[in-house]
């Protein structure tokens, strides 16, 4: 087998949902993925040297339903000769299509990939979809599907995780992002000349620990509690529930893209790799849980040959506070290299787009720290989770 090393990252600034409309909610999946894929060109990237386009896609439905990465080859301007394809595996997805364009180039089959994803939760909001394991009772016990929120909860509560620890956790998490240096990878979004958005929103240096402690909890009163206690017997919930609107991933829409290739694709692309994907592991618990992530994270270490104390930059995305808290403890990760900027409780959690764009922050934080090994995790509904490590070169 043979390796994959990473040419570039960008990826788009992350615009919050709103309900009167976002900054970025005029703009469809496929122009926000395709803006990235004209920025690649403007850096030197021979579009025709592409062998695929791959993207990560949560809820394939309406305008996201079409083969996003080809409409945006299309819409780039792209030769027709270059493919495109679409991965989907729910919040995980985005690193799924690294790991596809990934698995590629170190099979030898092609030389040049672009993996990454886009998801516009402005124009295709989260569930739009309506799967069955959703709206369909037999379904819905066969899988053991809550909402999202109640799975964070159960995780937390079984975990040993305090109210009080997931608000502190947003607080640090805002503080961190408002206070972050500009990001070299950002792309802005722009239309008909105009700059729409040139940097993540929704962090606010404010936050403290007193105006998060008057908001209510989002899923205390959910009635697919009594799932969860059937599936989990002895379990006895949260007599209020943990996560609030502070501590949960804000809703927003993004993209990422990530250069993908051999060793032999240095003299097509005129330029040395600036990192390597190392390893992946995809893992799944019993569902509903989030914590599939602490197994996922174990095996993708151990497949890169790294202990936690190896691990010098690490990005958990932060589906609601307790997924980066529980890794935290069960890892031994030293917590300040640890979502060193803040996460998605504060600037959001595009969906299929987050994967790639945790790459692009830990790929740039490595540069920043001097430091050489990342560590991306992601959970997902149905109790699904994936980590990737990236070595940074040079």
């Amino acid at each position: 087998m043979g390796e994959a090393f990473v040419y570039e990252a960008v990826r788009t600034p992350r615009g919050r949902v709103r309900r009167d409309g976002g900054t970025l909610a005029g703009v469809p999946a496929y122009q926000l993925f395709a803006g990235l894929l004209t920025e690649l060109t403007a850096r030197g990237v021979p579009a025709g040297a592409v062998q695929d386009v791959i993207a990560g896609v949560s809820t394939v439905h309406g305008e996201q339903a079409a083969d996003v990465p080809r409409l945006a080859v299309m819409a780039a301007g792209w030769p027709d000769t270059v493919p495109g394809g679409m991965v989907s595996r729910m919040c995980t997805s985005g690193l799924d299509a690294l790991a596809a364009g990934a698995a590629q180039v170190k099979s030898g089959m092609v030389d040049v990939v672009v993996a990454g994803g886009a998801e516009s939760m402005s124009r295709v909001p989260m569930f739009s979809d309506r799967p069955a394991f959703a709206t369909e009772e037999p379904l819905g016990e066969l899988t053991g599907f809550v909402t999202i929120g109640v799975s964070a909860d159960l995780t937390a509560a079984r975990h040993g995780f305090t109210r009080r620890d997931l608000d502190a956790w947003a607080v640090r998490s805002h503080q961190r992002a408002a206070a972050a240096p500009p990001w070299e990878s950002v792309v802005p979004v722009r239309r008909d000349g105009e700059t729409l958005l040139a940097a993540d929103e929704g962090a606010r240096a404010g936050t403290t620990m007193e105006s998060l402690a008057a908001l209510p909890p989002l899923f205390g009163a959910d009635p697919l509690w009594a799932r969860v206690e059937r599936r989990f017997p002895g379990f006895t919930r949260p007599a209020e529930g943990l996560h609030t609107v502070a501590t949960s991933p804000q809703l927003c829409d993004g993209a990422s893209a990530a250069v993908l290739g051999s060793r032999a694709a240095q003299s097509v692309l005129g330029r040395a790799p600036v990192g390597r994907i190392a390893a992946w592991a995809h893992t799944a618990v019993r569902s509903p849980g989030l914590d599939g992530t602490v197994e996922a994270a174990r095996l993708a270490m151990e497949r890169a040959g790294l202990a936690p104390a190896d691990i010098d930059v690490a990005e958990f995305n932060e589906s609601f506070a307790v997924t980066p808290l529980l890794l935290i403890r069960e890892l031994g990760i030293d917590p300040e290299r640890v979502n060193v900027c803040g996460g998605a409780v504060a600037v959001g959690h595009p969906l299929g787009a987050s994967g790639g764009i945790l790459l692009a922050n830990a790929l740039e934080l490595l540069g920043r720290r001097g430091g050489r090994h990342a560590l991306l995790v992601i959970p997902a509904a149905l109790g699904v989770s994936m980590a990737l490590v990236a070595e940074r070169l040079g």
